[in-house]
């Protein structure tokens, strides 16, 4: 267990993480009481007094709808650093700033993030120290391993948080209290009784900005890789014997062990051309700003896995993801199995009975056969539907709360990134070589024309 948190030091301040999402959970976290006593430093390369930095964690903390004592003390002591974080002398001078121990948030490009913890090797960090990094994680297996590696040499595995803010979302956390508080689910949780799960996360957003980042890892490592393979660790994984960090993330790497991509020719990638969301129009994807024209970066990916083990040997599970589609679906879709015998006279059943969890907004349906409102032995489904109790936290203070409080639960552990590299390798070799083809799809619409639709 790592020393109580003194001081919260974000390298990359300036940026449009910090500004987004960052500094939001970092007011919702002081706002809710829930987070300790801390000081809030801000480090960039662009020039800013202490007073703009001050009035920008303002803005951020209003948007987030965080307000209170503690949010506007830590807002009022914090400070900005004008540094570059890869060198040695500048990081030596950022760290004295400090306060008590620290809690270094990486909010910086991959490649930086990389040289700043090459260069925190040659420096003297202070005791119980915690290292919180943004995703990717490396650019693929090797890069992964090797970044892994560099990380132990600075500070042990359970002072590095490996920031995934989809474990951080209240409708994922509640998956364990879905599955595992629920005899009538645990009981039929498996190959015998389901059919096939589909994990999906489609969205109505473009690119919007985002190229710097988006056009050099695409719809397969932005979503799949770095969060829905996770999603399906949680939905998939066996019951721990406790919630505590190492008994769930270890549950979670089980799976991932288990995992393997069912047919790589069998995936599917896509990218969007000009068309409408809405009133917006949209331009084709290799037309946004920042876009390689001559990209091949797919802006829909979808892959499908098996566990291989006793629990879902043989149960296909479909993951996707996509941008500047027309229907916003981000949802878990559990098909049970048909029964294997109706009465005699009981007719009109009407496809398979689904478990529908979405992942935004917080909302569970389960389909049921009932009897007919009219002729009573003529089927009709009905659907049950309930919403999950909201967190008093978003996603990014949630995983925040993880970091101040030295708990790595919602963080994800080396060997869950190095698995999640290594289930996908085969998919982004193959969609390298053009193995694979890259279907065109208009903005607006819901994929490629010739993707069967489930």
């Amino acid at each position: 267990m790592t020393e109580s948190i003194g001081t919260l030091l974000i390298l990359g301040a300036g940026g449009d993480l910090s500004k987004r999402l960052l500094l939001p959970g970092v007011g919702q976290l002081l706002a809710s009481g829930r987070g300790s006593s801390f000081r809030l430093i801000g480090v960039g390369q662009e020039p800013m007094t202490d007073q703009q930095w001050r009035e920008r964690v303002a803005a951020s903390f209003t948007a987030g709808g965080s307000s209170g004592p503690s949010v506007d003390r830590v807002r009022e002591e914090s400070v900005y650093l004008q540094a570059d974080v890869t060198d040695v002398d500048e990081l030596k001078r950022i760290l004295e700033a400090c306060t008590g121990t620290p809690a270094i948030y990486f909010a910086l490009p991959p490649t930086v993030t990389i040289a700043a913890c090459t260069a925190l090797e040659q420096v003297d960090l202070p005791e119980g120290t915690v290292l919180a990094l943004e995703k990717p994680f490396g650019a693929d297996l090797r890069t992964a391993e090797s970044l892994n590696r560099q990380l132990l040499k600075l500070v042990p595995e359970n002072q590095v948080h490996r920031v995934d803010h989809f474990l951080g979302k209240s409708t994922v956390i509640n998956l364990l209290g879905l599955r595992f508080a629920n005899r009538i689910f645990e009981q039929v949780w498996n190959r015998d009784n389901i059919e096939r799960i589909e994990i999906i996360f489609d969205e109505q957003l473009a690119l919007e900005g985002r190229a710097g980042y988006y056009d050099g890892a695409g719809a397969l490592v932005d979503m799949i890789q770095s969060h829905l393979l996770l999603v399906m660790a949680l939905v998939a994984m066996e019951p721990p014997s406790s919630v505590d960090a190492e008994d769930l993330r270890g549950a979670m790497a089980q799976v991932l062990r288990a995992t393997d991509v069912v047919d790589v020719g069998a995936s599917r990638r896509g990218q969007y051309t000009e068309g409408k969301l809405g009133e917006r129009s949209i331009p084709s994807y290799t037309d946004e700003p920042g876009v390689d024209p001559k990209s091949r970066t797919e802006t829909l990916a979808e892959m499908t896995v098996e566990v291989k083990n006793w629990r879902w040997a043989g149960v296909p599970i479909l993951l996707r993801s996509g941008k500047a589609l027309a229907d916003l679906k981000k949802e878990v879709v559990v098909r049970f199995r048909d029964v294997p015998h109706l009465p005699r006279g009981l007719t009109g059943r009407q496809g398979p009975v689904e478990l529908r969890i979405a992942l935004s907004p917080d909302e569970i349906e389960l389909d049921l056969m009932m009897n007919g409102a009219g002729d009573p032995f003529v089927l009709d489904r009905a659907t049950l539907a309930a919403t999950f109790g909201a967190g008093d936290l978003g996603p990014y203070g949630e995983v925040l709360h993880g970091i101040l409080s030295a708990d790595p639960t919602l963080s994800v552990r080396a060997d869950a990134v190095e698995e999640c590299w290594r289930i996908v390798a085969p998919v982004l070799e193959a969609w390298a070589k053009d193995a694979v083809p890259l279907d065109a799809y208009a903005a607006g619409t819901n994929g490629p024309a010739q993707w069967a639709r489930a």
